[in-house]
């Protein structure tokens, strides 16, 4: 297949995904938002009263919910579900995991470094994937109904082992996707296996003269909970392969978590908000407390310049683009010759004395002191190489 082609469908899913991503989680927000603002009703002289009401205005208009379990009332028609939202987003998602890294060779799912082939690299994802979701299953359906801590402690412990270990041994930007996207997998998996089962049900006992079974309501809204709290991870973990100093730093795994936890808190405080008055200044001290954290880590967990291998004596233009040509301008060039880049990555060239000089700064960051280029060091720079553009970079910018 062409490298235009899987340009053009990594394209269209990527498109769709984010689409459906954004109705989905906004569906989501949305209705725990109402949940948590009805009011109660109280209307005189009724006799099945609704669970809560609310008035809202949008769009040059009012808008008046009742939210109610029908109580043997007739079924309303049409009757909207919202279930499509997540099949698109996760379906989506896995054509671009395939796409992207499985067999489109557009991210590499492993450094060369580590000696896993491909294949056991996009074998470990999947089960990665996979194992995290059955784990996850098997916890909330025999476990979490007797003990619901333990069933959280061993699923958060797991979770933890699996992040560590998927930072281990794949590339850290396909470790932080696979993360995300095991995450997304539980939610798609919530919504496919029981709350849309769940609210069938709902409608066939609301059917009934007997109302709808409260029971079956409840068990639906646990597992869209947990759907809520993992919206906030999920969403920094797809992005966050754009921020190599994050998932190329040698404590990523850390990062991760803190990232997943940061997330989950600031989840948290807007969702009891409406019974905590003091909920603004703690969530100003959650977000601070988790940017603080990432910078302390980005920081001071950096291998310190001194003990990075480093070059003898000055550095010439002439040696530093040597080593560009051979291991960069492969995909950053005006013709790239990897296939995977028919143009170059984010419109970066390397092809003149210009460009190269202009990125200096960049190309240190990158190839130096994050190493997170080349991509999966396809071209295998060496740590002596990485050492030359290092310094070359350091005295084309004036640094010290």
């Amino acid at each position: 297949m062409s490298g235009n082609t899987i340009e053009l469908l990594d394209l269209v899913a990527r498109w769709v995904h984010v689409i459906a991503g954004i109705m989905w989680v906004g569906n989501s927000l949305l209705f725990n938002w109402l949940d948590r603002s009805l009011v109660p009703a109280n209307a005189p002289g009724q006799t099945k009263q609704p669970i809560g009401t609310i008035w809202l205005l949008h769009s040059g208009g009012f808008y008046y919910v009742e939210k109610t379990l029908l109580d043997g009332e007739e079924m309303p028609a049409p009757l909207h579900w919202f279930k499509w939202q997540a099949y698109t987003t996760w379906l989506t998602g896995v054509a671009l995991l395939i796409i992207v890294y499985y067999a489109g060779g557009r991210a590499s799912m492993v450094d060369t470094t580590t000696g896993l082939s491909h294949l056991n690299a996009t074998l470990v994802g999947i089960s990665a994937i996979l194992g995290g979701w059955i784990l996850y299953e098997v916890m909330q359906r025999f476990v979490a109904p007797r003990a619901p801590t333990v069933a959280a402690i061993i699923w958060v412990g797991a979770f933890i082992a699996i992040a560590i270990e998927l930072t281990r041994v794949l590339s850290g930007r396909a470790a932080f996707i696979h993360i995300g996207a095991m995450l997304a997998t539980i939610m798609a998996g919530n919504v496919f296996w029981t709350i849309v089962p769940s609210q069938r049900a709902l409608v066939a006992s609301a059917s009934g003269d007997h109302g709808a079974d409260p029971a079956i309501s409840a068990r639906a809204k646990r597992v869209s909970i947990h759907n809520n709290y993992f919206t906030f991870p999920v969403i920094v973990l797809m992005v966050s392969n754009h921020f190599s100093g994050v998932y190329g730093h040698r404590l990523s795994w850390l990062l991760l978590l803190v990232l997943v936890a940061a997330g989950v808190a600031v989840r948290h405080v807007l969702n009891i908000r409406w019974a905590f008055p003091q909920w603004k200044p703690v969530l100003a001290a959650v977000i601070a407390a988790s940017v603080l954290s990432l910078w302390a880590i980005m920081r001071f967990g950096t291998v310190p310049a001194a003990q990075a291998e480093v070059a003898a004596g000055p550095v010439t233009f002439e040696e530093a683009r040597h080593i560009i040509d051979r291991r960069c301008a492969v995909c950053h060039s005006a013709r790239p010759t990897d296939p995977a880049f028919p143009v170059a990555p984010v419109g970066v060239m390397f092809d003149t004395p210009e460009q190269i000089v202009a990125r200096a700064a960049r190309i240190r960051e990158r190839a130096f002191v994050t190493r997170t280029m080349p991509f999966g060091n396809k071209t295998n720079i060496t740590d002596a190489e990485r050492a030359i553009l290092g310094q070359w970079a350091l005295q084309a910018t004036g640094s010290h």
